[in-house]
């Protein structure tokens, strides 16, 4: 494994959060077998995967989010938050590229393309507050408005720290919504805007969520909907089973990454043993940014503050990029596109869902090439569109 442990993680954080990460009682005898320490070394076997060398650090952003109107946590503490960030080495003058993953997931789930970027980009992935390597504060928030700020406040104290300013920001799912956020708030830090498969373009008012009343009709429908308003879960569900837990996830990861829109595996055995582990740690970890669900979501997945409410307000280029069996919708994309005054495109990429970088990451790497070309060529203009790919 080409790796490089950036030591003054070990200076930089606290002694007592370094303690709090441990348990006395060794992981078999746990009831939850997991801790802090866990993931990380999950994190590292994962991007053992990974032939460039990388730097991993835990960036301490403090202990609250100075100037802003709404502080990211509630907290009687003040010790110091950490947000788990992975750089990956890279030619000198490459541009600058921020990937944050989608809900439930972290920065490992790119470890296929990390690689394949690392040649053209300065690639940095981060755990988003409350995931992954990051700390975990208790989630406090109460509104929509609070918990977009945990996100995108954390996220501008990360930049400050890492001095970083004209980057391409990539947000997966959940991620996506963050990022575009972010970019509205903060559009002059941010050279080019790339959106995989975002959340949050569509809301229940939108006229297409009719299937959804019909089905909260029904007893299962209130069932699950009453789950979602009491802010159950599936990492719930995954402590609830204690030793049992990576069984359950195991076989999610083992379905999740079947071939279903190719005949190729999407893993190799040890990447899926590998990912499932990290998978594991990662979701039955303590609840924090997981809790942000119903806040920013209705039942369905529907924005309570969507996107598109905001498209007209865009100040920087924009690409989406979709896997063409994508369950997010891409048309919410194109209805925003109608209203920005920025550049936008749509790009299908075929035999691939939601996670289009580990289904097709040859092609997800195609869309990523044409999405960043005014950074990596010459003549941008004179770019052919990529063969096997579409554009919507």
């Amino acid at each position: 494994m080409a790796e490089e442990i950036n030591k003054a993680e070990l200076r930089s954080s606290s002694p007592t959060a370094i303690a709090k990460s441990r348990s006395l009682w060794p992981s078999v005898l746990r009831w939850i077998p997991t801790s802090t320490d866990h993931i990380i070394a999950s994190e590292r076997r994962l991007l053992s995967l990974v032939k460039t060398p990388y730097v991993q650090e835990q960036v301490n952003i403090g202990s609250g989010a100075p100037g802003s109107t709404v502080r990211w946590f509630r907290s009687t503490s003040n010790e110091p938050r950490f947000i788990n960030t992975v750089t990956f080495d890279s030619k000198e003058g490459s541009p600058t590229l921020v990937m944050v993953h989608g809900y439930a997931a972290s920065q490992g789930f790119f470890f296929k393309n990390f690689d394949y970027l690392a040649n053209r980009f300065k690639v940095i992935a981060i755990d988003q507050l409350g995931w992954g390597g990051s700390s975990r504060p208790d989630f406090t928030c109460k509104s929509t408005e609070e918990t977009e700020a945990w996100f995108v406040d954390s996220f501008e104290d990360w930049r400050k720290e890492k001095n970083l300013s004209n980057f391409i920001l990539l947000g997966h799912s959940f991620g996506g919504y963050v990022a575009a956020k972010y970019a509205l708030k903060h559009p002059e830090h941010v050279q080019h805007l790339i959106l995989v498969g975002p959340a949050g373009f569509s809301s229940e008012s939108d006229g297409k969520s009719e299937w959804l009343t019909r089905f909260r009709a029904t007893w299962k429908g209130a069932i699950l909907n009453h789950l979602w308003e009491s802010n159950f879960t599936p990492q719930k569900l995954i402590r609830g089973l204690g030793p049992w837990g990576p069984d359950l996830v195991r076989k999610y990861t083992t379905a999740r990454f079947s071939p279903r829109y190719s005949a190729e595996n999407v893993l190799s055995e040890e990447e899926s043993r590998l990912l499932t582990d990290y998978v594991y740690h990662t979701l039955a970890a303590k609840a924090s940014g997981e809790l942000c669900l119903k806040y920013i979501f209705a039942f369905g997945a529907f924005a309570r503050t969507p996107l598109l409410n905001s498209a007209s307000e865009w100040k920087v280029p924009t690409t989406f990029i979709y896997g063409a069996q994508d369950w997010m919708n891409y048309q919410g994309a194109q209805e925003a596109r109608k209203q920005m005054k920025v550049p936008c495109e749509i790009i299908r990429v075929p035999q691939a869902g939601h996670f289009v970088f580990l289904e097709n990451p040859d092609g997800f790497h195609s869309a990523m090439l044409h999405a960043c070309r005014r950074f990596l060529s010459p003549h941008p203009d004179s770019e052919p569109f990529p063969e096997g790919l579409e554009s919507a």
